[in-house]
């Protein structure tokens, strides 16, 4: 919200500088995003009276003009604006002038001297309306400072409100807040009911009573819509950000902003029988005023005539009713909307206007027709025209219920104790109605403070008035007992500083996604969608974390990045039987190199195994690897992880369609680890180191190609002796000596006794036990 500094203090003038009263306002939740001055530097003009036009003896386009600047002697001053004329009151640069975009000297101008300059708008840092002078009011005064005049000293304040202060979108609002904050008097605008002086009504009947318990009209007969809207009015208007029209929506507009309550004129002899408030039928369309055409939903709520919508209502008006040159009688219109009937409707049809900003939020219901009686006062001073009475539709209103506030609730919310004068004192301030009983209060919120509603909102409403700066910063004070850690617990810091030990850098992504992505990643899944997303792309909630490590990684990779490696720890959405999951996921993803650019190792791209030896070293998790199929890796290069034989992740390649699709140049390798699966982690076990020698031997089997060395070592695991201390697969062979269709796969068998040496019967037994469980399981064979 925007609004000139001279407007506010108009109604309430605290002795505060204006950065001053920025800082209160801030501090008090009123958070003042920016601070403009109505026009740039300049010094040296006045106000000035044009004397006297004549030719330029030696150019056809200028004038020579006597101007008097309130001396004894008229200058002469060389013009070229088209609109000069005798009579005119004009802003004058005199010689030593500095403007914006100059310093006015003492010139001749083809031979005729020239004394200073007659200004436009744009001279003096203000917009053009006209091509030529800015031409002031007749009863400027001659030889006043132009700044002073136009008050361009003032200062434009722009506000950043939260959406429940809905009632500071206003200068009254403003002012009760600046009031209530500053501890000064505010003269909030007062406006006695105008008498009617013709009995011309029109009948108005509101059928959706939910969505406007009060609608007001009034019928004015035989305005001027021609009438020139003030210079004071139009001045405000426009450093409020809105422009000048006509005078009757100027006023509307200006009671917009002064009152808080949106307002409309129809012209009266194009609206067809009486007004109906009702709610759009299927197929209606509305001609705007900014010449959309909208087509209305059934929930959107309109002003209508016997011909249809003449108006959206609490977001435009129709083009076809709307106040023109040639109107004569109106229909002032004022209104209260609740919010629910409004919310989401402009938006939905591509607008944002003031009046929905407005009604969205709340409007003042108590207020409304203070407003209709200030629009009518202000049309019939501009306009005139003769009134007719206040036609009103009402029903159930909303209550403001009063809050029970405890004064013992207070100090341990705000950590500081407030005496009951000093809690009575502040709210008053506010301008709520405040009992005392015994140690509490009870607390009545008036009509225009919409977020008032719990104890806590009154002792927030205390924090602001009393300053938060203000509030003294106490350490908390509790306890201090070390309570027990098991070692096993899942220590997801532990997990960061591996993974960043690893070359990986952390990565915090959306958990709302592009459903396109979910899609793909999730093989056709549907994640839970937003019912209101803040854009298409981020329309439904991730059921896995690749999605924003796939976008992280096109990011860097526009940034000239070419080894990326990154992982997220975050939450999944997953909508299964039983409602809602949330599990807690470790994502990661590698691409480009495996390796820096370096002499030692040549370079290669990061494969498969590379990650699969990162998570292998997770500390704690013994993790193994099944192949597997998932619609989003690559086939023959993805597998499952297994946590205590159950499914908790995986890892694999990314499928060659879904890097087109990401519009990336290679696959990265991905990995998911579900956390809730780990239970615990696994502790180191203390074993004494062997004083006696260790025996190996080697075994290699002939196996299909389909028989994974996992599989395999499972079995031999199973079969060990307690004697065997190691199993691990050495080598993969295939080709000559190994027929069609098998693999040869080499294990290194390690076995030791801590307390006495092995005999060699004992270590050819248990080699004999684990070779016959692997050739009895899978039908391999052994070499030679």
């Amino acid at each position: 919200m925007q609004f000139p500094e001279s407007w506010l203090r108009t109604l309430v003038n605290p002795q505060l500088s204006t950065d001053e009263l920025a800082h209160r306002l801030t501090m008090a939740g009123l958070e003042v995003e920016a601070i403009a001055p109505a026009a740039p530097p300049f010094s040296g003009v006045m106000v000035a009276e044009v004397l006297a036009v004549e030719p330029h003896p030696d150019a056809d386009r200028l004038r020579v003009c006597k101007v008097n600047v309130g001396e004894a002697e008229p200058l002469q001053i060389v013009c070229g604006a088209p609109n000069v004329a005798v009579g005119q009151k004009v802003p004058c640069a005199r010689v030593g002038a500095k403007l914006p975009q100059m310093e006015i000297k003492q010139a001749k101008v083809r031979g005729v001297e020239s004394a200073g300059m007659l200004c436009g708008a744009s001279e003096i840092g203000l917009e053009d309306k006209v091509d030529g002078l800015l031409v002031l009011p007749a009863d400027a005064p001659v030889g006043t400072d132009i700044r002073s005049y136009l008050l361009l000293d003032d200062k434009l304040i722009t506000l950043k409100l939260t959406p429940n202060r809905a009632d500071c979108l206003s200068l009254v609002g403003l002012a009760r807040e600046v009031a209530a904050i500053t501890g000064t008097k505010a003269y909030l605008p007062a406006q006695a009911p105008v008498m009617k002086e013709v009995f011309d009504t029109l009948e108005v009947d509101v059928l959706a009573k939910d969505a406007c318990p009060r609608y007001l009209g009034r019928v004015i007969k035989g305005v001027n819509a021609r009438a020139q809207t003030p210079a004071w009015m139009a001045m405000r208007l426009e450093r409020s950000g809105i422009r000048s029209i006509s005078a009757p929506v100027d006023i509307t507009n200006y009671v917009l902003l002064e009152q808080g309550q949106p307002m409309h004129a129809f012209d009266l002899a194009k609206l067809e029988g009486g007004i109906q408030v009702r709610w759009a039928k299927a197929g209606e369309k509305l001609a705007l005023l900014n010449e959309q055409t909208a087509e209305l939903a059934p929930d959107m709520l309109v002003i209508a005539d016997a011909g249809g919508p003449v108006a959206l209502a609490g977001i435009m008006g129709g083009a076809a009713t709307a106040v023109a040159d040639g109107t004569a009688d109106i229909l002032l219109e004022a209104a209260y909307f609740s919010p629910e009937a409004i919310a989401g409707r402009a938006r939905r049809l591509g607008l944002a206007t003031d009046s929905s900003h407005r009604f969205e939020r709340g409007v003042d219901y108590a207020a409304t027709l203070m407003a209709m009686e200030r629009a009518t006062k202000l049309m019939l001073e501009i306009c005139g025209g003769q009134p007719g009475a206040v036609i009103e539709a009402s029903a159930k209103l909303p209550r403001r219920e009063p809050i029970r506030l405890r004064t013992r609730r207070v100090a341990r919310v705000l950590g500081m104790d407030m005496s009951g004068d000093a809690i009575k004192t502040h709210l008053q301030r506010l301008g709520l109605g405040v009992q005392e009983e015994g140690e509490s209060f009870l607390v009545t919120p008036p009509s225009y403070r919409f977020d008032l509603a719990i104890e806590e909102d009154l002792i927030e409403e205390l924090a602001r008035l009393y300053g938060y700066d203000q509030i003294e910063a106490r350490s908390p004070r509790a306890p201090a007992i070390m309570l027990p850690q098991s070692e096993a617990r899942v220590d997801q810091a532990g997990f960061r500083d591996y993974l960043a030990g690893r070359d990986y850098q952390e990565v915090i992504t959306y958990s709302f996604v592009d459903p396109d992505w979910e899609a793909a990643l999730s093989g056709g899944a549907a994640p839970l969608m937003l019912q209101n997303p803040i854009a298409s792309q981020m329309a439904a909630m991730r059921t896995t974390l690749w999605g924003g490590l796939l976008h992280a990684l096109g990011y860097n990779l526009n940034r000239q990045q070419a080894r990326v490696r990154l992982f997220e720890l975050g939450r999944a959405y997953l909508q299964e039987a039983g409602g809602l999951r949330q599990p807690v996921r470790l994502a990661g993803l590698c691409y480009g190199p495996a390796f820096d650019e370096q002499w030692g190792v040549a370079s290669r791209m990061v494969d498969f195994y590379d990650v699969k030896g990162d998570l292998e070293q997770l500390p704690g998790v013994k993790m193994e690897f099944a192949k597997a199929g998932h619609p989003a890796l690559h086939p023959g290069q993805t597998a499952q992880i297994l946590l205590n034989g159950q499914a908790a992740g995986w890892l694999g390649t990314l499928h060659h369609k879904l890097a087109q699709k990401f519009d990336l140049p290679a696959a990265p390798v991905l990995f998911e680890l579900e956390l809730d699966a780990l239970g615990g982690l696994a502790l180191p076990r203390h074993r004494a180191i062997g004083r006696f020698p260790s025996m190996r031997r080697d075994l290699a089997f002939l196996v299909d190609l389909d028989v994974s060395a996992g599989a395999l070592l499972a079995s031999m695991r199973e079969a060990a002796e307690p004697i065997v201390q190691e199993l691990q697969v050495f080598d993969l062979y295939q080709g000559q000596g190994v027929p069609a269709g098998q693999k040869s796969l080499a294990f290194r068998i390690v076995m030791q006794d801590t307390e006495r040496t092995l005999t060699e019967p004992e270590v050819e037994a248990a080699v004999a036990k684990i070779a016959d469980a692997v050739i009895s399981r899978h039908g391999a064979k052994l070499r030679a």
